[in-house]
């Protein structure tokens, strides 16, 4: 037998009554529409076409290629076949005359010949393996096809913005692979709720994806989903309401659908927003007894900050407020801050055009179901306005005294801890100029926990490691965080010890709050500026990351601007920016918050002298009675 690659593949397929060719799509996809790649073949007696069935499935051979198989070979095989039928046929009606059949015989041969040939030149070439160790990368070897490799351009690292007729943004940037993150995000959340129910977002938030227009059920949803290998979610936060989905590349006009369904068209019924009730309970239950009382502190925090307004007020919904929401206000709410204008469709991974027609055919030629539904418009408020009010900043205290001594139990419980939230205006963050250098400030405070104060790769060169917790053993943990807005921002550090510790605690972390403004090491400033460059473009190496970074500035700006635009700035960035930035910032009233056990915690007055005095001390307290 020849020493050809899949001869015997070849006779299978040459003497088969039928054959069918089986198609590798997904490396047809990889390689950016080149011709589908042939991987095998199903050779037999054929199947009944009314059916469906095989004639005789235990003669069906499933084959499959060793090598490539080209439309050249598929004409050469048919030649073959359609030779040997000619053969047969003459000799079964008889004919008596030797010349045809011999020509029929010849051109068999001559046929087989050429396709063994051509094969067999595949098989020597990549039996060479001396010539394919000497080739360089950069050179084909010989007898290989030149290999098509994808080619990079400019397009790919653009993020294009289009704004349809009814005001909808669409945005997206291509991304190498097979799968892609799209998703609505809103101008939407709980700063907006002055004329709802507190929490009536975070409602939205869990009824997402529930029954709509065209899915009868979540699990309609979730059966869409699966088919692609897809994910949904849905965030809310004090100022967006977030709906995305990943999905492979194939399902995105599905994903694109149950997206607008999900935003524009859900029912909201009376049994689903039960169903919700239940688990807002449930999630608030466990918010008081976790121990790690974070969320509960931004709560705090915020509150105090802005004191009932906007960013202010609560982001989780209340006792009160649970068992009041009815579906009426969710359909009040959505149909005001559900709008158009108020949205941006977004994707990473996606074709821009195709996403474009997709929101167009979803989102603007089908109406939301506050339009559509006669019984539900009817029971929308006639003055239903969109809350376009400025945060306010205010300042001031805000505390919960608690019994935290048994909030964790077990074989390694936490110990008793005392929490203490500083807060200082900041800016939004569409004020560059100061947004970059307190993004700065941010990561060289740094912190974290006690546990991992001296561990490497910790952030263990931050303020708040080397100042404060590998200084002060009682130091349960102390981090600095920086939250940004379309109108404001607000700069804290969270700090927790024992309570007997509590005022030692404040005076160390205001101590180092007001140090801020008294300057900086060009060491610890380069050191901030790496960390911060290298978190930011290791955080876009996730789609579902740039996905957000694109909704997020586009909504707030109606642009995105790439990495390397914050890099220069960050870059830019100098000691004497840091030290503006934080005077400004100390320049404001001071925001607190208190959890725990409270009965050395310093008073608002005291704070604020302490952030105004050079060392940043707080007066000792004199008492004749001890």
């Amino acid at each position: 037998m020849p020493n050809s690659i899949d001869f015997p593949v070849l006779m299978c397929m040459l003497w088969a009554p039928r054959v069918e060719l089986r198609v590798n799509k997904l490396l047809s996809e990889r390689t950016y529409g080149l011709p589908e790649e042939l991987c095998g073949a199903l050779c037999g007696v054929g199947f009944d076409p009314s059916t469906g069935v095989s004639y005789d499935p235990d003669t069906d051979m499933e084959l499959l290629f060793d090598s490539s198989v080209t439309a050249q070979d598929i004409e050469l095989l048919n030649l073959l076949r359609y030779q040997v039928s000619q053969f047969f046929k003459a000799k079964h009606q008889h004919i008596t005359s030797t010349p045809p059949q011999w020509t029929s015989i010849g051109s068999v041969s001559t046929s087989l010949r050429a396709l063994v040939r051509r094969k067999t030149t595949v098989a020597a070439a990549s039996a060479n393996s001396d010539a394919l160790k000497t080739t360089t990368l950069s050179k084909s070897p010989e007898g290989f096809p030149t290999p098509v490799f994808s080619q990079v351009t400019n397009d790919d690292n653009e993020t294009k913005v289009t704004t349809l007729k009814n005001g909808l943004r669409v945005a997206s940037q291509n991304k190498f692979g097979q799968f892609c993150t799209v998703g609505v995000v809103i101008d939407s959340g709980s700063r907006f709720e002055a004329k709802h129910f507190p929490g009536t977002s975070h409602f939205l938030e869990k009824m997402a994806y529930n029954s709509t227009v065209e899915f009868e059920s979540k699990d309609s949803i979730m059966q869409v989903l699966e088919k692609y290998g897809g994910i949904c979610d849905c965030q809310g936060s004090r100022d967006t309401m977030i709906y995305a989905a990943s999905i492979h590349s194939k399902g995105l006009p599905s994903a694109v659908h149950l997206l607008s369904e999900a935003v524009l068209r859900p029912h909201l019924r009376a049994d689903e927003v039960d169903f919700a009730r239940q688990m807002i309970e449930f999630e608030l239950e466990d918010l008081e007894m976790r121990p790690d009382p974070e969320p509960i502190l931004f709560e705090m925090i915020h509150s105090a900050a802005y004191r009932s307004n906007t960013l202010g007020l609560p982001r989780f919904c209340n006792k009160e407020s649970v068992n009041l929401i009815q579906p009426s206000d969710l359909f009040n709410y959505i149909s005001t801050y559900h709008r158009p204008e108020r949205m941006v469709v977004a994707g990473v991974g996606v074709d821009h055009q195709h996403l474009v027609d997709l929101a167009q055919q979803y989102f603007v030629e089908k109406q939301p179901i506050w339009t559509s539904s006669q019984d539900i418009a009817s029971k929308l408020k006639s003055d239903n306005k969109a809350d376009n009010s400025i945060s306010q900043y205010t300042g001031g205290i805000k505390t919960v005294t608690k019994d935290l001594s048994n909030v964790s139990l077990g074989p390694t419980p936490m110990p008793e801890l005392a929490h203490f939230v500083i807060g200082l205006e900041s800016v939004s963050h569409q004020e560059l100029d100061n947004f970059v250098p307190i993004c700065v400030l941010n990561m060289l405070m740094g912190g974290g926990g006690s546990f991992s104060a001296g561990g490497p790769g910790k952030g263990m060169y931050t303020r708040l490691y080397t100042r404060v917790l590998n200084l002060y053993h009682w130091m349960f943990s102390a981090t600095a965080l920086n939250h940004s807005y379309q109108d404001s921002g607000l700069f804290c550090i969270q700090a927790s010890a024992h309570p007997n510790q509590l005022r030692e605690l404040v005076n160390v972390i205001i101590s180092e709050t007001v140090a801020m403004s008294q300057g900086v090491g060009a060491e610890e400033l380069n050191r901030a500026k790496k960390q911060l460059k290298s978190m930011l473009l290791m955080n876009l190496e996730a789609r579902p990351v740039m996905f957000e970074d694109i909704g997020r500035q586009v909504l707030s700006s109606g642009q995105r601007r790439p990495p390397q635009f914050f890099i220069d700035r960050i870059d830019k960035v100098t000691p004497d920016d840091i030290v503006r930035v934080a005077r400004e910032m100390l320049r404001s009233r001071a925001s607190v918050a208190g959890l725990g056990d409270l009965r050395q915690l310093p008073t608002l007055e005291e704070i604020e002298s302490a952030l105004q005095s050079k060392d940043g001390k707080i007066p000792k307290r004199f008492n004749l009675f001890r």
